[in-house]
Order: structure tokens, then sequence, then C-alpha cells
């Protein structure tokens, strides 16, 4: 998760268990504005074999299910899927097993990808091949669901969000930005995956194009200290928000905060 940064470094906000592995969260956004009802990401799902899920640890009484019926919803109530990128910690949970079938498990939802990553995805590397499982993406094409955001098509998905993009974690990911409670609020998806990961250097050995990404967040992180925007974490299993600012060490670590307290 910290590619060549010293464990003893990075351990200082994240530190390992026994296993030599840190938590993580798969915290996902859900985006009510007037008749739509969006959800940006999905998480790991529950469809993959015993085996797939023993090589990360899961835990939690969390589920989406669950989140969604607190606050008075049903997966059957999301018109929208915003799919940052489709590596399967983002992308699983959009597909369910029914039977022998794989079919979307938001029926009456529009799933939004982009030409681009959509295409890299199906053909992939062999460096990213293992995250981009074909069970977790081709169906959701099969479905007819499938819708694509173009590069700066701002107001594709909903008038009131904006479609960022970077491609140092994987070509073309993207995030969507909006307007909440007089804020701007950026969605980090694996551009920031934690406040642990702010320095500049603190680049994902999962990254394709690391180099890309130092030089995206370099950018990134000026225009967010600079217009002061609210940024909600992914993976971030403590921290839900965060806000960064100018030191002499560099941009770094401003408040933390949940969503809430806006």
């Amino acid at each position: 998760m910290f590619g060549v940064v010293p464990k003893s470094l990075w351990s200082r906000t994240n530190p390992a268990d026994s296993n030599n592995l840190c938590t993580w969260a798969t915290r996902l956004l859900l985006i009510e504005d007037g008749k739509q009802l969006i959800l940006v990401d999905t998480g790991i799902g529950d469809k993959q074999s015993e085996k797939f899920f023993s090589h990360y640890y899961l835990h939690g009484d969390d589920t989406l299910d669950k989140s969604l019926a607190k606050h008075g919803f049903h997966r059957d109530d999301i018109t929208d899927v915003f799919l940052t990128h489709l590596h399967f910690d983002h992308v699983g949970g959009a597909i369910k097993r029914e039977g022998e079938k794989l079919i979307p498990a938001f029926k009456n939802a529009h799933f939004w990808s982009n030409r681009k990553h959509w295409d890299w995805a199906i053909h992939p590397n062999p460096r990213e091949k293992p995250s981009f499982l074909k069970e977790n993406i081709l169906p959701i094409q099969e479905s007819g669901q499938l819708k694509y955001i173009e590069d700066k098509s701002s107001g594709t998905i909903n008038p009131n969000i904006s479609v960022r993009f970077a491609f140092g974690h994987t070509d073309a990911m993207m995030f969507p930005q909006m307007n909440y409670k007089g804020r701007t609020l950026l969605y980090m998806a694996d551009l920031l995956p934690s406040v642990g990961h702010i320095p500049i250097p603190y680049v994902m050995g999962y990254d394709m194009f690391p180099l890309k990404t130092m030089e995206e967040r370099q950018s990134y992180w000026n225009e967010i200290v600079d217009n002061d925007y609210v940024l909600f974490l992914e993976h971030d299993a403590v921290n839900e928000c965060c806000t960064l600012q100018h030191t002499e060490k560099g941009i770094r670590l401003k408040d933390t905060f949940k969503l809430t307290d806006l």
C-alpha cells in the first residue's frame, strides 16, 4: 500500500498486524439529488470464492444492504452506479451471483465507466490482470446497463457532478466532484487512499505509473489546498473526510472529520 516507502515511516500512521497487514475500508458514497440516487463504487462484494477472500481477511459486520437500510433505501432504489475504476475492491459489489448466473446487483441502475478505462480493463496487462476480474466487469456490459462518461463530460451523470480524471494508478480512473453545504467535495478513490498517503512520494505499489501519480497528486494537492476542498476517503479505516494545508514540509493533513460534521 505504500510502495517503496520504508515500513518504519508508514507504520507511524498505519501500523501493521502480525501478518504485516493494515486495516482498510471500502467506504462508498451515496448521493441523493432529486430523482437520482447515485452510488459511488460498490466495494469488494460477496460472490468470490472462500479461497479468494481468504487472502484479504475481511472483517467487520458492515454490508451495503445494511448501510442503505439505515438511510431508508434498498439497492433497487439506486438509479446510477459511478465506478471510479474496475479493480475488484471497487467494482466487486456491482455483480451478484444468482444461482449459476452473474447479474447486476442494482437492477434499476445505469453503471457509469469511461471507454478508455473499460478497454484497459477488459484487455488487461499481466501486472494488473489479477485486479480486473471478468466476472465483475463483463456482466455489466452484457446486461445493457453500461454507460460511458467521456473526458471532461461534466454533467453527464448529473448536472451537479463534475468528473475528474487521473491516470497514474490505472489508466483513466475517474472520481466525482460536487458541491455539498457550500463546500467542494472530492471523492478520492485511489488517488488518496488514506491520510497516511498525503506526502507526495507515498505512492502505492499497485499504481501502474507511479511517477504519473506523483505528478497528478502535486497538481491536485495544490488545487485542493488553494480552494479548501473536502476530501472523502474510500480506504481510510479511521478517517472519513479530511482537508489539506501548506506546511514547511510540503502539503500535509489539516483536519479530519465526518461528512455529517459539515
